[in-house]
C-alpha cells in the first residue's frame, strides 16, 4: 500500500533521503524538540541512521538543532525541530538550480553540432571529436552522421518555460 504524504516537509525529506528520512521527518513533526535517541526510539531506526538524516536535513536548513545539557547524564544533546516554513524556500532554491542547469544545457546544445554512429552503446560526439576521428566512431568503427537535436532543444525550452512560470507564481 502506497502511503500518501500530507505534509510538504515530509515529501521533501522523502525526496532527499527516501523512506528513512520520511520516518525521521514524521517523528519530528509529531514530537518537536526531540533528541536523537527519542527520534530513534519513535521510528525504530538505528541511532546512526537517525543522526545521518538529521545532519543532512540540518545542512539543508530544513531543521534546527539546539544544544542543551542532558540533566540525567550531564552530556550535551541536540533537540531538533522541523522548520516547515523553510520548505517552500528550499523548493524554490532547487527549482532555480534546475532552471540554471537546464539553461546551461540548452546553451551547450545550441552551440555544438553532434554526431552519432547509430549504435546504442556508443557515445554521441561533438563536431570536434568527430573531426579528430575522421567521422568514424572510435568504438565500433561505423561512420558518424550528424545528429538532429531539435527535439531535445524543444524539450529543454518547454521545461525551462514551465519552471520560469512556476518561479513567477
Amino acid at each position: 500500500m502506497k502511503i500518501e504524504y500530507e505534509d510538504t516537509f515530509v515529501k521533501v525529506a522523502g525526496l532527499i533521503g527516501g523512506p528513512d528520512y520520511v520516518r525521521v521527518a514524521r517523528a519530528l513533526l509529531n514530537n518537536e524538540n526531540a533528541t536523537d535517541e527519542e527520534i530513534a526510539s519513535a521510528t525504530g531506526l538505528k541511532i546512526k541512521t537517525v543522526r545521518k538524516s538529521l545532519y543532512d536535513l540540518f545542512g539543508r536548513s530544513l531543521i534546527t538543532g539546539v544544544r542543551v545539557r542532558d540533566p540525567k547524564r550531564g552530556w550535551f544533546v541536540y533537540r531538533w525541530k522541523a522548520q516547515r516554513d523553510q520548505t517552500d524556500g528550499f523548493i524554490q532554491t532547487q527549482r532555480k538550480k534546475v532552471l540554471n542547469r537546464l539553461k546551461q544545457r540548452l546553451d551547450y546544445e545550441e552551440t555544438h553540432e553532434f554526431y552519432f554512429c547509430g549504435t546504442p552503446t556508443c557515445l554521441t560526439r561533438t563536431f570536434e571529436d568527430a573531426m579528430e576521428n575522421f567521422f568514424k566512431c572510435p568504438t565500433c568503427g561505423k561512420a558518424l552522421n550528424r545528429l538532429d537535436n531539435a527535439e531535445l532543444k524543444n524539450s529543454l525550452l518547454w521545461k525551462i518555460k514551465q519552471l520560469e512560470e512556476e518561479l513567477v507564481k
